[in-house]
């Protein structure tokens, strides 16, 4: 279902951003380095799977990484707590995980050592993989062979200069290192590379460089201290180029004065040549003191009057949390019939005329949404119908409101229309899980096409030229944006794509 996942890696001249330990640490406050003559070194991180099997949900931590040098070694790393990544999450996204303080020099490999995966999957293959029944969703804990990955052809070795940024991505492409047995060899041929990212003008930040959700602990002038889920904490310049998305109901102003201690937000980030960094955007996702969970809606069913939606969590309320909405797992949400509100996180983007989400009607298998805790949050199988080839719920909870969050999908296309500026995606995944009770109703979407609609605001990339004349019939490609149900039905799905990335290499998906 996803085709690529990336790190980064950015060295500047200055001190950097969060990450080591070791003889070069990093600091979590790139301003209070005074050694000039380093290098920063940052890390972020991005997201591909075996033949009918889709993925919902895959998480590796990061607990290591260094740069390796004639006398030694660079850690870049400045936590001893892995550092989990969701990878299926990042198809058109990258998270960023830090950056070192690293001298002038040259480095001759990059190591990174990886731990505690954690995978979902429909299979959908026509037989058993393991414990994992056809036509089910498993969760599963695999096997991950090698834990430590050494990185030394190009385009290492490379040399670090002062006042010379440098970047690197770290590709990690799921179908290939996600074994037939679903076990995870890291070592597989391609399956993660790494590759040296363009030398941005002298002066000029690196931008993007990913992003990170995490709790805000402070505010200053111009600037803001950010706590991730796991306990890193980074220092966040902003500046008058820096854009806010915050729901008219928390902050109408849209600036920094929307920002408060405690709230939730999603930074995306440059890195600037002096090692610090830059918010080019900040999103709130929650304030302080509610617990809002995302996910992605793989079924649909009713319970009397109400609508009840099964979404694999992907990320929400922050340690110690997590216990309690646990990532990667089913959870079963009551949607009342009446007192709930609808919203699209769209931030700047203008959403096409004639798609609406506005009623549980509006909801659709394949949407990512973010949900308010409504209440108790119970254990168990959770309510609605049964559904059998769903893994028991790990909770079930009460909402009354819900926000469209972009999806990521990746899938071939089948038909351009450039007049219209859309698309059709045809090969996409299996991860629009049918309902056993009514599969007439919604049944698995891989026949159907999904259109994608772009618009003037939509950002293309890795694609010649980038913009939707760049596509041709059989691309890969992964879409990030805002999944629509039409009256029409399953068969006339949209997405509203604010991301198209194009993925060079083989057509076939899964």
């Amino acid at each position: 279902m996803h085709r690529s996942t990336w790190f980064i890696l950015v060295a500047g001249i200055l001190l950097a951003m969060a990450g080591c330990g070791g003889q070069y640490s990093m600091a979590s406050n790139p301003a209070s380095n005074s050694n000039s003559g380093n290098v920063p070194v940052s890390m972020m991180v991005t997201d591909t799977p075996p033949a009918g099997v889709t993925v919902l949900f895959f998480q590796l931590s990061i607990t290591g990484a260094s740069l390796a040098t004639s006398s030694g070694s660079v850690s870049l790393l400045n936590t001893t707590n892995p550092i989990p990544i969701n990878v299926t999450q990042l198809q058109t996204d990258a998270a960023f995980l830090g950056s070192a303080n690293v001298p002038p020099g040259s480095y001759s490999s990059l190591s990174v050592t990886f731990a505690n995966p954690q995978l979902t999957i429909f299979n959908d293959s026509g037989a058993a993989i393991g414990s994992c029944a056809n036509n089910t969703v498993c969760q599963l804990t695999p096997t991950t062979t090698p834990s430590t990955l050494t990185f030394s052809a190009a385009p290492f070795p490379i040399n670090l200069a002062a006042n010379s940024p440098l970047a690197f991505k770290l590709d990690i492409h799921l179908d290939t290192i996600i074994q037939q047995n679903l076990s995870v060899d890291l070592s597989s041929t391609d399956g993660v590379t790494v590759s040296e990212l363009p030398t941005p003008p002298q002066g000029a930040p690196f931008s993007p460089i990913g992003h990170l959700i995490g709790t805000i602990q402070s505010l200053g002038t111009n600037a803001f201290t950010l706590q991730t889920g796991d306990g890193r904490t980074f220092s966040i310049g902003v500046n008058s180029s820096t854009t806010y998305n915050y729901p008219s109901s928390v902050c109408t102003t849209d600036n920094f004065a929307c920002l408060a201690a405690q709230q939730i937000v999603k930074v995306k980030l440059s890195l600037m040549a002096a090692g610090t960094l830059l918010a080019t955007e900040v999103d709130f996702v929650q304030p302080a003191g509610q617990n809002v969970v995302e996910g992605n809606i793989i079924s649909l069913s009713t319970s009397g009057s109400n609508t009840v939606m099964d979404l694999i969590l992907q990320q929400g309320a922050p340690m110690p949390m997590f216990d309690v909405f646990p990532f990667g797992r089913r959870a079963s949400v009551t949607v009342p019939s009446m007192g709930v509100t609808y919203a699209i996180d769209s931030g700047s983007f203008t959403i096409p005329s004639g798609l609406s989400f506005a009623s549980s009607t509006d909801l659709a298998v394949g949407q990512q949404v973010s949900v308010v805790v409504q209440g108790t949050v119970a254990t168990g199988s959770g309510a609605g119908t049964s559904i059998p080839f769903l893994l028991p719920a790990a909770i079930s909870l009460t909402t009354n409101s819900i926000t469209l969050e972009p999806s990521q999908i990746t899938g071939s296309v089948a038909a351009i229309n450039s007049s219209a500026s859309s698309f059709t995606l045809s090969t996409f995944p299996f991860w629009f899980v049918p309902p056993a009770t009514t599969p007439a109703v919604l049944p698995i979407l891989e026949p159907y096409n999904l259109t994608v609609q772009t618009t003037s605001a939509t950002t293309f990339s890795n694609l010649t030229p980038d913009t939707i004349a760049g596509l041709s019939v059989n691309d890969v490609v992964s879409v990030g944006g805002w999944v629509f149900s039409t009256p029409s039905g399953v068969t006339a799905i949209t997405q509203a794509a604010d991301t198209v990335v194009g993925r060079p290499g083989p057509t076939a998906l899964f």
